[in-house]
């Protein structure tokens, strides 16, 4: 259906894209990966015509629909969740606002003698109507009734204005919009982001469902095993194309490295080899035509690349940790509340030393308030939040963290403010752990990407020993290379962590508890992610 062939693309003097070539063929889902820059939404532009490509060429066969779902979605606060899923037929919702205009001067004139300009709107009544028609208006709004429910609402919930509703519910109203324009493509750029664990299992359910080819970017590694039957890596400016899934993409991708590096270390031995023949026998008068010749093989031999030189990624690691007592928080028949909704009620809970918690719930359930409590930025209307007694050291990356840092400073310039006795060569080798290396230390803040800012946010509450770490989403921005480490980092951190997220994957791999806030109370899975799933189905089975 379309192929990129042989795709560069030179942004002044960064070489973005150097040879991307890959296809996708109708009713499939595919995964764009990569590392943070690497260019993948890129490709999307170049894609739609956006962006045209240094060189190379996108072929497309049948003329396909392309829709894109961008990750700053765009909807209109002030329409209701009708008129906007309308909005994407331009035409028809101007004839359809003459309709209503229309209608609405008839009863106005309906008792008027002035039947002159009763006979006139009736034409217009007329005339517009089979405009409407004519532009498949009614077909329109009889597909629009049809998808409201698919989205998950109710034909009430049709006329409520988009401003009402959550961010996830505003992302199904734009992407519901993309759905009625029947497209053979869909191009979705981290749909996900800032959605709840609910509204992301809906999008899976829907992606698999459609017969629209799908290419998806994501770093939400356990959202792309589900949807995506192909997986397209993108490397240093070149693409890879695994048929299957991510967990297959994993699995092919590791047995390949393993193969390059086998074939590698047989080369060098091999090199190696040659090398010393060539320095033994250049000078002898019986072998030196040997010799000559193969030097001239080893000068002319394509080289396997070390799969072990790659791009830089971030590898840091947590600072040791000073040992905490046994409890390290406690909370007591705690009952708070928002203006008038109750998040919790006679709710208590006991984190010990060395546990690793996710806390989940739907957005709105009231996580990062909990967070709020135990920081002491809330006080709790009833109850008691009690920190350890002994030794409990805390950190608390809030999820607007990265947002939060002073733009006008430099990387390096932050470091040293927190760090004012270290040496310049430890803030350099500190700042290497997450990605910042040679000139990019001195880009100022404002500079940075979304993924760069949340690395260094993270960097701030590494800095400094903790033992108890609260981190509210800590996954937003952060390629898949930057998850990976993060969750290396914290399964080696000797602490005890309290963690909110919506990744699944990054859940699965890191916690060792499961804390569900559900009707106001917190309930414990004592287990990982997996137990905790098991448990849920356990209880809906019985509860049927």
């Amino acid at each position: 259906m379309i192929r990129f062939e042989g795709i560069s693309k030179i942004f002044e003097t960064d070489n973005v894209l150097k040879n991307i070539t890959w296809e996708i063929k109708k009713g499939e889902k595919i995964g764009l990966i990569g590392s943070n820059g690497s260019g993948k939404t890129t490709q999307l532009k170049i894609l739609i015509g956006e962006l045209e490509p240094t060189a190379g060429f996108i072929q497309k066969i049948g003329d396909p629909k392309i829709a894109y779902l961008r990750q700053e979605f765009d909807v209109n606060f002030n329409r209701t969740v009708r008129q906007e899923l309308e909005s994407s037929f331009e035409d028809i919702q101007s004839v359809s606002k003459k309709l209503i205009e229309i209608e609405n001067n008839l009863k106005l004139f309906s008792n008027s003698e002035d039947t002159d300009k009763l006979n006139s709107l009736i034409k217009d009544l007329d005339f517009n109507q089979r405009k409407f028609e004519s532009l498949n208006g009614y077909k329109i709004q009889a597909e629009i009734e049809k998808i409201l429910p698919r989205l998950g609402f109710s034909n009430e919930a049709g006329e409520e204005l988009v401003k009402t509703f959550s961010g996830g519910w505003q992302m199904k109203i734009a992407l519901g919009k993309i759905m009625l324009q029947e497209p053979d493509v869909l191009l979705l750029d981290e749909p996900t982001n800032h959605l709840d664990l609910e509204t992301i299992q809906w999008l899976e359910e829907y992606l698999i469902s459609i017969k629209s080819s799908v290419i998806l970017i994501s770093h939400d590694r356990y959202f792309i095993d589900k949807v995506c039957n192909k997986i397209v890596l993108i490397e240093e400016g070149v693409s890879k194309t695994y048929s299957g899934n991510y967990s297959f993409y994993l699995e092919k991708k590791l047995l390949d490295q393993k193969s390059q590096n086998k074939a590698y270390q047989i080369q060098q031995k091999q090199i190696e080899n040659q090398k010393k023949y060539i320095e033994r026998f250049r000078a002898s008068a019986t072998r030196s035509t040997q010799a000559k010749s193969k030097e001239k093989q080893l000068n002319k031999l394509v080289k396997i690349k070390n799969p072990i030189t790659k791009t830089k990624q971030p590898s840091f690691v947590f600072p040791p940790c000073p040992r905490s007592g046994q409890l390290v928080l406690e909370i007591k028949n705690l009952s708070h509340s928002f203006e008038d909704k109750i998040i919790f009620f006679e709710s208590n809970l006991k984190i010990y030393a060395g546990e690793k918690i996710a806390i989940l719930g739907p957005n709105g359930s009231g996580k990062s308030t909990l967070f709020n409590l135990i920081m002491n930025n809330l006080v709790p209307e009833i109850g008691e939040i009690i920190l350890g007694k002994f030794n409990v050291i805390t950190k608390y990356y809030q999820q607007n963290q990265a947002e939060a840092l002073n733009d006008k400073e430099t990387v390096i310039e932050l470091i040293f403010k927190n760090v004012p006795n270290w040496s310049q060569q430890k803030v350099r080798t500190f700042l290497g752990g997450f990605g910042f290396h040679k000139d990019s230390v001195f880009k100022s803040i404002r500079q940075l990407s979304g993924g760069e800012k949340a690395r260094l946010a993270l960097a701030l509450i590494i800095i400094k020993p903790s033992n108890f770490l609260l981190l509210d989403e800590p996954t937003n921005h952060l390629d898949i290379p930057s998850k990976e480490n993060l969750e290396f980092a914290l399964n080696k951190y000797k602490g005890t962590v309290l963690f909110i997220s919506h990744d699944r994957f990054f859940i699965s791999k890191v916690a060792n508890k499961i804390i569900e806030i559900n009707d106001c109370n917190l309930d414990s899975f004592d287990g990982n992610y997996q137990y905790y799933l098991k448990k849920k189905l356990t209880i809906k089975k019985i509860s049927n």
